[in-house]
């Protein structure tokens, strides 16, 4: 038995799939076939790219109704859904905020108190009007804007483990940075993919030397929000780029969270609703879905405070 492993740098990440099996040449080409369309969904999803769906909606959906591709309008209804399930927690619409405490594109500078309340006005999944007799989007005012940061890498890890499976693919392993791993099958003479989760230093600005769990994947996948993505220090705190939509700052409930799921694009919105609702909202989104696991990781005066459902850690 062989392993191919191919790559491809999409999303402002690199993505990567290890393919196990007998015939490379054929693992191979799926495999490609695969980046393929991580690299189609970057153009139809990406905020920054002027000619893509979500750029054409954010530039003219608040003065007419935007027409979109059926898939891009399902993952905005899915979005929609979740954001509501997550009481909030979670919210495509979160571009303003983003913008406003500099993390888009840039690693992030302290606003003031009335750039963050402006910012705030813009942002609500009811802004968003999704209508599928047309498929079309429209903002109820100006100045809002999504960014699907939060789900696009999963939806599109999900989408090319689905490629991969109509090739013929049985094992294998595809993750898009540190953010999103998704995993089919099992690697030979193992029960799963192991995938290892750092453990986040106190203030969440850096990966310890340490691991904080290694957990083993089959046929589902496993997303990981950490503060250490982007963050700066101001008046001697730690801002990270994980802002809860529902306050407009950047969150202070926890420093990490993981979920594992059979849905890629489940798995990383909600890791992003963790984070963001910490310790507090742990049971509530961990209910959410059979078979969901969880962990997050909170600031504690002693130094972390760890809480976790089917998930075991190392202390």
């Amino acid at each position: 038995m062989q392993t191919v492993a191919v790559a491809v740098h999409a999303m402002a990440t690199r993505f990567e799939i290890v393919l196990p099996g007998e015939n490379p040449v054929a693992l191979r080409a799926a495999g490609e076939e695969a980046l393929a369309e991580i690299q189609r969904l970057e153009a139809r999803l990406s905020l920054f790219r002027p000619d893509s769906e979500i750029a054409r909606v954010n530039a003219r959906a608040a003065r007419e109704p935007v027409r979109v591709t059926p898939e891009v309008f399902y993952l905005l209804d899915h979005a929609r859904r979740l954001s509501a399930e997550t009481e909030g927690a979670f919210d495509i619409t979160i571009a303003p905020l983003m913008r406003c405490w500099d993390f888009l594109g840039a690693h992030g500078a302290l606003p003031s108190p009335e750039a963050i309340a402006a910012a705030r006005e813009c942002v609500g999944m009811h802004h968003v009007e999704l209508e599928a007799r047309d498929f079309t989007v429209r903002f109820a005012r100006p100045g809002v804007m999504l960014d699907l940061g939060a789900i696009g890498k999963g939806y599109a890890v999900e989408q090319a483990m689905g490629l991969l499976r109509e090739a013929g693919v049985t094992r294998a392993l595809i993750h898009g940075g540190t953010s999103t791993a998704g995993a089919m099958g099992a690697p030979p003479d193992a029960a799963g993919w192991q995938v290892v989760v750092d453990r986040p230093t106190r203030d969440g600005r850096a990966k310890s030397e340490t691991r904080l769990a290694t957990v083993a994947l089959k046929d589902e996948a496993m997303s990981v929000s950490a503060v250490w993505g982007k963050c700066f220090a101001a008046g001697g705190k730690i801002f990270g780029h994980e802002i809860d939509p529902r306050t407009g700052w950047p969150t202070r409930a926890a420093v990490l969270a993981a979920v594992v799921s059979t849905s890629a694009t489940e798995s990383d919105a909600l890791s992003t609703a963790l984070i963001t609702s910490g310790l507090d909202g742990h049971a509530t989104i961990a209910r959410l879905r059979p078979g969901l696991r969880t962990l997050v990781v909170a600031p504690d005066a002693g130094g972390l405070r760890i809480a976790a459902h089917g998930l075991a850690w190392e202390a």
